[in-house]
């Protein structure tokens, strides 16, 4: 019989990270500096980060190895298992075999922690005292909070005020590690009291978030902000999850027809994928998925151009695919994929069609997600049960036998409100009109 669950030993934990944009056959657009109007040098970030993740983020180096200090706190989790859903495969009669790397297995319960670690380190390395940060549902600020209760540096969460109401016990994890909680928007900020007075009732957005957490941090030298998606440097730490699922697929001798995960910034799918970036440009038959939701459409119905990643315009500008900075999604239950844009190596990637996009309605997402945790027992975040709808789409439909392997992001085991209110029939299908996109879309910046 075939193991369902493929375990690498502590030794198998990648030493170096893999920077994929040393074998793109392309060169990424560079982030810009709106005050200058060229292209970002590496001290218009020194404000806000320390010079190590600067030039992480600037590299085209191959590989970056790993500090001794982050590969201590990895080990806590790493290597996470490879597992085979063989019971969600006899639910859906099909031929696939499906496998998941499970993130799910690290303290806070998701992939962000990844990059929380290694993004604290440095900050401590070069004397920070303080990090601020945004976060949608809370598995980011969960992720931060630990980090920073490991290395000893303060924390501010500005959290999406629609997910501090929904997810209250994510609230609660952030505060276990000592962390402070703010509903954004907040009066703590310029940005936040500027929107407050706009609409009073406002839920809030990623973008806002984002906002609050850089004014903040740019106000205290001592202060730094962290980023839990979407730049360079973060899609680098998560690229652990794709290099151990590589050895893992070798040792099941499976090659991949399907790689599958959700995208909000795009850090856990770029995590996963990047790794296999090099196969699928000798291999078109190997089919590389993101998926969205529906209320966010940013690679389905965005556009590839230069936009600020917040809605401030506090931020450089980097060319990704966007709704506008002042699109404000609705309130779906998956808050970690309510961001306007996506990260410029997963929208180039998409633009070069290396990489394709879907998405789904939020409804449909938990239907899927109710299946699989009825089958393999494991409850998904709502964002990951976003790739979790497009594994059983995808399952179903084809006639011969593939390997589908998607990023397990996060679990729901903080989400079961969300789920409550799934079962008493609650929740909504949410989509923006086109009209709404396209005013949203009128706030990109010229460059």
């Amino acid at each position: 019989m075939a193991d369902f669950k493929i375990n690498l030993s502590e030794k198998d934990i990648p030493q170096s990270w893999y920077n994929v944009a040393a074998d793109l056959p392309f060169k990424l657009p560079p982030p810009i500096n709106p005050g200058t109007g060229k292209p970002l040098k590496e001290d218009d970030l020194r404000p806000i980060f320390p010079l190590s993740l600067i030039k992480q983020e600037m590299s085209q180096e191959r590989w970056i190895e790993i500090p001794d200090e982050v590969m201590d706190i990895l080990t806590i989790w790493r290597p996470t298992a490879l597992k085979r859903a063989v019971h969600l495969e006899r639910a859906l009669k099909t031929k696939c075999r499906i496998y998941y790397k499970d993130e799910s297995a690290s303290p806070t319960g998701s992939h962000k922690t990844n990059t929380a670690i290694a993004q604290v380190y440095y900050n401590k390395k070069e004397g920070i005292k303080r990090l601020t940060t945004e976060t949608g549902a809370g598995q980011w600020g969960s992720a931060l909070s630990f980090a920073c209760n490991v290395f000893g540096l303060s924390c501010r969460v500005y959290m999406v005020k629609v997910s501090f109401e929904q997810k209250p016990f994510r609230k609660s994890l952030m505060r276990m590690w000592q962390a402070e909680v703010v509903a954004s928007p907040s009066t703590l900020t310029e940005s936040g009291k500027k929107i407050l007075k706009e609409d009073p009732n406002c839920q809030g957005s990623l973008g806002i978030a984002i906002s609050e957490a850089v004014e903040d941090a740019a106000k205290d030298k001592n202060t730094n902000y962290c980023l839990g998606s979407v730049l360079n440097h973060v899609l680098l730490h998560q690229t652990v999850i794709g290099l151990e699922a590589k050895k893992q697929l070798a040792l099941a001798d499976e090659v991949p027809d399907y790689l599958i995960g959700c995208v909000g910034g795009g850090s856990n799918f770029g995590g996963l994928i990047h790794p296999f970036v090099k196969d699928k440009l000798k291999n078109d038959n190997l089919k590389i998925i993101a998926v969205e939701p529906f209320a966010c459409p940013s690679l389905t119905k965005g556009k590839y151009e230069y936009d600020f990643g917040d809605t401030a315009s506090l931020t450089p500008l980097i060319k990704m695919f966007t709704l506008g900075h002042n699109f404000i999604p609705a309130g779906i239950h998956a808050g970690g994929l309510r961001y306007h844009g996506c990260s410029p190596l997963v929208s180039a990637l998409h633009d070069k069609k290396i990489i394709e996009a879907r998405a789904y309605n939020q409804i449909d997402v938990f239907k899927a997600a109710v299946l699989f945790a009825k089958t393999e027992g494991l409850v998904p975040a709502p964002e990951t049960a976003h790739a979790i709808k497009a594994v059983i789409e995808i399952a179903k439909s084809e006639k011969k036998e593939k390997c589908i392997v998607f990023n397990f992001s996060g679990h729901g085991f903080l989400d079961l409100a969300s789920y409550d209110k799934f079962f008493n029939g609650e929740l909504k299908n949410y989509s923006h009109p086109l009209k709404e996109i396209r005013a949203a879309l009128k706030s990109l910046p010229k460059v």
